[in-house]
């Protein structure tokens, strides 16, 4: 089974570090409040970074 990105939404504070450092992978919501998911895939290469640099660390891939 292929890994996949997930938020929790809940946690997430908008600091957009993950949207900057993997605009592929995440993108704000409408509100602009929360990052979400964009592309589930986990192989690009700045998801990782994205998630070593979550503040809350809210983001996994599983």
């Amino acid at each position: 089974m292929a890994k996949k990105i997930r938020i929790d939404e809940e946690e997430c504070i908008g600091c957009e570090s993950c949207v900057e450092l993997c605009p592929a992978a995440f993108q704000m919501n409408a509100e602009g409040d929360k990052a979400i998911v964009v592309n589930e895939d986990c192989t690009e290469d700045c998801v990782e970074e994205a998630i070593d640099t979550c503040p809350v660390n809210c983001i996994n891939c599983e």
